[in-house]
């Protein structure tokens, strides 16, 4: 791969924030992933992990504003016109959105797609057609030749979520980013798309970034892990950090209702109270605060500094200790 810093790094980002008018969806977010490694985003819904993942490929939703740096290959996509974005697109980034049926165009065959996906390479069609059937036979996909030839409401959604990490990786990306990639699937196909992406995170030379609300996937996919809440990046460590030793108190909160995580029968599943707060505007202090269980005064007051705790390990709450 070609593009990443001497350090390795293909993804920076720095204090990248996203706003819808008042709302405030993504609020300074930093992190790195270097060549070769997996990095996990996980939260819950409306933390903004896609608001992330848009961001990431240059592709925030209309209206949204956005400040701050994203370089892939030392390149920002933020400051990048439109038509350098575009461009960025496929070779530099692609995405494996979490719905495969709103990858492709169902009026068109997927071989018609794949084949049109890789417009700017220099290989004549039938040679583009080809790699693309070397890519779905890659990825699992049976019979890839037949495969081509079918329309994407054809395929099963096991088959469409193949087919779509097949065109992500056509164009060899610096950056993959794999948005809820297991979330439509039964947990047979989710099992199986899993054991695909591990496979393929030793053969892509480049960054892969997973975008999830599932412990497991995370456990099972990521280097690196980092938690977000309510717009902010509120935790980053090893997968084994994050797992077991959890500094922040939102972190604790996730990892105990994973099931995996609770011993023996329980009555009922373990929760985290209330809800994810509004963001028009953002709340003071700590915007976890209001769910905390050992929240402080000042926690609702003050925003919380980001402590180091250990190399790569941070976390952003007042209780925490070097």
């Amino acid at each position: 791969m070609t593009g990443a810093q001497d350090d390795g790094t293909v993804l920076r980002v720095e204090g990248l924030s996203v706003s819808y008018g008042a709302v405030q969806a993504l609020r300074g977010a930093s992190l790195i992933a270097r060549r070769s490694e997996v990095i996990g985003i996980v939260g819950e819904s409306g933390c903004g992990k896609s608001t992330l993942a848009s961001a990431l490929i240059g592709l925030p939703a209309p209206g949204a504003r956005m400040r701050g740096q994203v370089e892939i290959g030392g390149r920002d996509i933020v400051a990048a016109p439109e038509r350098a974005r575009r461009a960025m697109r496929g070779a530099a980034v692609a995405m494996i959105f979490q719905d495969p049926m709103t990858s492709f165009n169902p009026v068109l065959t997927l071989g018609q797609q794949l084949t049109d996906f890789q417009h700017r390479s220099a290989l004549p069609r039938r040679a583009r057609r080809a790699r693309a059937a070397a890519m779905l036979a890659r990825v699992g996909l049976p019979d890839p030749e037949l495969a081509l030839d079918r329309h994407i409401h054809e395929l099963s959604g096991g088959m469409r979520q193949r087919a779509a990490i097949a065109a992500a990786l056509l164009m060899q990306p610096q950056l993959l980013v794999a948005d809820e990639p297991t979330t439509a699937l039964d947990v047979t196909m989710e099992a199986q798309i899993i054991h695909l992406l591990r496979e393929l995170r030793h053969e892509h030379q480049g960054a892969i970034v997973v975008i999830t609300h599932h412990l497991g996937v995370i456990g099972e996919l990521c280097d690196r892990v980092y938690v977000m809440y309510a717009g902010e990046i509120v935790e980053e460590g090893t997968t084994d950090e994050i797992y077991h030793d959890p500094r922040h108190p939102y972190t604790q909160a996730l990892i105990a209702c994973d099931p995996a995580h609770i011993a023996g029968t329980v009555d009922r599943l373990p929760t985290i109270p209330d809800r994810v707060p509004d963001l028009d505007p953002p709340p003071p202090g700590c915007s976890f605060a209001p769910r905390c269980p050992v929240a402080m005064a000042r926690c609702r007051t003050d925003a919380p500094p980001r402590v180091t705790v250990g190399p790569g390990h941070a976390a952003a709450c007042h209780r925490v200790t070097p």
